[in-house]
């Protein structure tokens, strides 16, 4: 409350009258007499200062570390301020909302006969009436002259406090204490505390929402890294922090860094909901990613990057669905004898409860196929759990197949609890360590530990369909997987054939893209040519469905009109590549950004062997051996 200049000698006599009658005059403030009177009543003497509660030395520091982070505000702001604190012989107290004084600064408060105020309570039972007590029982600032503070010795200065509210809660109270000064500019006095009333508050509401958001950001399967305009790490949640393996740039750890559209948003361009590939030494990820340029005052300051894996972005949409399968094995389509003998195979196992192994190239539509499977078996109305292989530490890979504590102690749901009376889809499944592979083989077989007991185990109703790239058998007899594991989903082995043994097939399955592309985004539909046709049937398509889906999108989009012609159609290697690579790490290095990190798609850029391309990778130190594969979705 601002309040104009009083005539201390006449609010000294006030006082008097007060302590030695007991009568309050009319030209006292009401707050300031209702609090003398409530003083009176607890018996608080008046005349020098009684002894204050006071927290330990222990309770201090830990009070301190409580409120350290407005501590460090406080503390830049005061240094902003500092001359005038000392010009006019001003001390400054932080107070928490329970009254106990966090922190002093310039001159101790009530110095003369207080030597360190710090851990102090000053609430209206210890210290009697002051602008404190006023403050925070009103909720509004103060500024009280001298003889109106009922401790008589704290009569030679005034005294202002203001109480720190946010969302109506009161936070902390601020106090200015003068000493000795008939000269005090009270206006500036009133108007520094505003401002820093203000601007305390502003920070903690800051603080609030910044709070917030760092809980979102780490409890959301995303990515976030905010760059400035030097492209300098500002800011990246735990997840970014992960991906970046100690690296303070982004560039330093994304061997693709610069088709990562980040320059794009500093430049003021934005880039929403895009599929890239993030590169590093040792692995690839798939993401779905947005950059947003961050501007103020219509200038570009800053780059936002949110990027989630395309792996948690389907378990996230599984969750929103009830892990519902996305494709029938009607969506297959095919006329070759070869494809329809594994249509009518598939439909057959479907209904059964076996579980199954898919072997077959990459991009031969593995995963299609469970799902069709999934779909056409009696388990469709429950879930379908997709996960995919990885060579991640055990110590991971059993978090996530067979779940966790958090941070509550509580257990969380792992993929096997998550799957149960469905089918658990294991994708890549060669990639799983062979010490896992043990583990999970013993889990499906007899069922998941139950916390907290040494004998008993949950039961698991789960189907097994396991899809591997290479031969299974093999790596088992080589100590490269686990025997058990293999032989626990054996039950039914399907072959699914490559693209050049269903050449046939290659004019259904380029219609049928075509048509999904039209219906998918609402475009007019498009046909090709017999030119085109013949072009696509030519091609050995190393990277099999996956791969002519690609020429045939990327076709789709680039064609103006409603025919394809084969000038339309870019095939695989049409590309024109540096044959340095087998010399040049940066040529190879090219190359890899130039099929996304895919292993396949660059085996058909270079006309190389998957073997081959292991052995330059781990020549020119890129990874290990044998790296995680691209993480694209699967073909159709």
């Amino acid at each position: 409350m601002i309040r104009e200049k009083r005539n201390k000698e006449k609010l000294a006599a006030y006082y008097n009258k007060f302590m030695e009658d007991g009568i309050v005059d009319p030209n006292v403030h009401p707050w300031v007499a209702e609090s003398w009177q409530r003083c009176r009543a607890m018996r608080l003497p008046h005349e020098t200062m009684p002894k204050i509660h006071k927290l330990t030395r222990e309770q201090i520091e830990q009070h301190q570390r409580t409120h350290e982070f407005i501590v460090r505000y406080v503390d830049g702001l005061y240094e902003q301020s500092k001359q005038n604190f000392n010009v006019h012989n001003l001390s400054m107290l932080l107070i928490d909302d329970q009254g106990y004084v966090i922190k002093n600064y310039a001159m101790p408060f009530f110095q003369r006969v207080i030597e360190d105020i710090v851990g102090m309570r000053v609430l209206e039972e210890d210290v009697g009436t002051s602008s404190i007590s006023i403050a925070r029982e009103h909720n509004v600032p103060f500024l009280m002259f001298g003889p109106e503070m009922w401790i008589r010795e704290s009569h030679n200065g005034d005294a202002c406090s203001a109480p720190i509210c946010v969302n109506g809660k009161l936070r902390y109270i601020l106090s200015f204490c003068s000493v000795d000064q008939d000269d005090l500019p009270y206006d500036l006095l009133l108007s520094l505390l505003l401002t820093m009333k203000y601007s305390i508050e502003k920070h903690l509401e800051t603080l609030e929402y910044w709070n917030i958001y760092k809980m979102m950001t780490e409890e959301l399967p995303v990515s976030v890294y905010w760059l400035d305009r030097k492209e300098e790490l500002k800011y990246a949640n735990s997840r970014g922090l992960k991906r970046l393996e100690g690296k303070e740039r982004l560039a330093d750890e994304f061997l693709n860094y610069e088709h990562i559209p980040i320059r794009r948003a500093l430049s003021g361009v934005p880039t929403h909901r895009r599929e890239i590939t993030w590169i590093t030494q040792d692995r690839t990820y798939e993401d779905i990613t947005t950059v947003l340029p961050v501007k103020v005052a219509d200038e570009v300051e800053s780059a936002l990057v949110l990027s989630m894996s395309i792996e948690d972005l389907k378990t996230t949409i599984a969750h929103a669905t009830g892990y519902s399968s996305r494709y029938s094995l009607y969506s297959m389509v095919g006329e070759t004898t070869e494809f329809l003998a594994l249509q009518h195979k598939a439909s057959r196992v479907a209904r059964s409860d076996h579980n199954i192994l898919l072997q077959g190239e990459p991009g031969t539509g593995k995963q299609r196929l469970a799902h069709g499977i999934h779909q056409a078996s009696p388990r469709a109305a429950a879930p379908l759990i997709v996960v995919k292989g990885s060579n991640a530490p055990v110590s991971e890979l059993q978090e996530e197949f067979f779940g966790s504590l958090d941070g509550d102690n509580q257990p969380t749901a792992g993929k096997l609890e998550l799957a149960m009376g469905g089918t658990l889809f294991l994708d890549e499944v060669e990639k799983l360590p062979v010490e896992f592979g043990d583990k999970l083989a013993d889990v499906l077989q007899n069922g998941l530990p139950v916390p907290g007991s040494r004998t008993e185990r949950k039961k698991l109703n789960i189907r097994i369909i396991a899809a591997c790239d290479s031969n299974l058998k093999r790596l088992a007899d080589k100590g490269l997987f686990s025997r058990r594991l293999y032989e626990y989903v054996i039950d039914t082995v399907m072959r699914i054939p490559p693209l050049r043994e269903r050449v046939k097939d290659i004019e259904v399955l380029a219609n049928h893209i075509l048509a999904e592309m039209s219906a998918q985004h609402n475009m007019p539909p498009k046909r090709l040519t017999p030119q085109a046709l013949h072009l696509l049937t030519e091609c050995s398509w190393p990277g099999n469905i996956k791969q002519l889906q690609g020429v045939i999108e990327q076709a789709f989009f680039h064609t103006a009109g409603s025919t394809i012609e084969a000038e339309n159609i870019k095939l695989p290697g049409n590309k024109t590549l540096e044959k340095s690579w087998k010399y040049d790490k940066d040529a190879f290095i090219a190359a890899w950004k130039a099929a996304g990190g895919n292993i396949s798609k660059l085996a058909g850029m270079l006309d190389v062997s998957r073997v081959t391309l292991y052995r330059y990778l781990k020549k020119y130190e890129l990874g290990p051996s044998k790296p995680a594969r691209s993480r694209k979705r699967d073909s159709k």
